[in-house]
């Protein structure tokens, strides 16, 4: 199901965004003399659900910089929304939060040219605010006692938590897998789960919901985020714009204040 863009107020003025979104194009808006960009129709971004937040604000902004544009956004894990492509759901960008599920769209020549890396992250144990669970660490994964959530195994946080817990030397018993990480945030945030494994931008994004425990870096992971314009783009200009605004020193400073790690 496709979600709607939710419009959050905006952070930088137009001029500001047209200049870093083509600098120099004779085609690009000017904010001295009024002229908006020829660029015009609406393109469906596919984005990892701990995206959601800064993508948000950045399809906001935007749409600021080409008027004529608007950016529907679907976010969910990223295998569902792989497999969502690869049974030819109409889509113009893709952004994952790991490489193999980009690597296996491109394999199936899904794919304009080649993805990026549009950002870093990696992993945090969320816990509800006042951690009531007294969780202390990865070690209490393996806690009988408490109630804990990974991401599903086909999903790259669920993935990328039983690599930490592994590294870690710890068993995990898991009372739920959720299918994406923003699902096992709220039940953490909700109190229903005394712990979870998420990324840490999805911590900051809680607010004062949850609370955060470090982990180690010697067993933490770095998850590189790629993105891509798709070869079945209805808009192909509009998707490959988009993909150079998010690559763009405007585009990293929005994911970057979400917590996210520049490319």
């Amino acid at each position: 199901m496709l979600m709607p863009v939710r419009r959050l107020p905006a952070l930088v003025v137009c001029a500001a965004l047209v200049g870093a979104v083509a600098c120099g194009d004779d085609d690009t808006a000017d904010a001295a003399d009024g002229t908006t960009t020829d660029l015009a129709g609406t393109i469906t971004v596919f984005a990892a659900s701990s995206l959601t937040d800064a993508f948000e604000e950045a399809a906001e902004a935007f749409e600021q910089a080409y008027p004529d544009v608007t950016v529907e956004l679907n976010v969910a894990g990223s295998s569902a929304l792989r497999e969502q492509i690869l049974a030819g759901a109409p889509a113009d960008v893709f952004a994952a939060a790991n490489p193999s599920n980009m690597d296996q769209v491109a394999e199936a020549g899904e794919v304009d040219g080649d993805a990026e890396v549009l950002v870093h992250n990696s992993l945090e144990i969320a816990v509800a605010a006042g951690n009531p669970g007294g969780v202390e660490g990865l070690e209490d994964f393996a806690d009988d006692s408490l109630l804990i959530g990974l991401c599903a195994i086909e999903v790259p946080c669920g993935d990328f938590g039983r690599e930490v817990l592994a590294d870690a030397g710890v068993t995990p018993a898991p009372d739920t897998e959720e299918p994406d990480v923003r699902s096992l945030l709220t039940k953490v945030a909700s109190g229903d789960l005394d712990a979870g494994l998420v990324y840490a931008t999805d911590v900051e994004s809680a607010g004062d919901a949850v609370e955060g425990i470090a982990i180690p870096d010697d067993v933490n992971v770095v998850a590189d985020y790629p993105i891509a314009a798709l070869a079945g783009a209805g808009e192909p200009e509009i998707a490959a714009a988009f993909v150079d605004y998010l690559l763009s020193d405007d585009g990293q400073a929005i994911l970057t204040s979400y917590g996210f790690a520049p490319a």
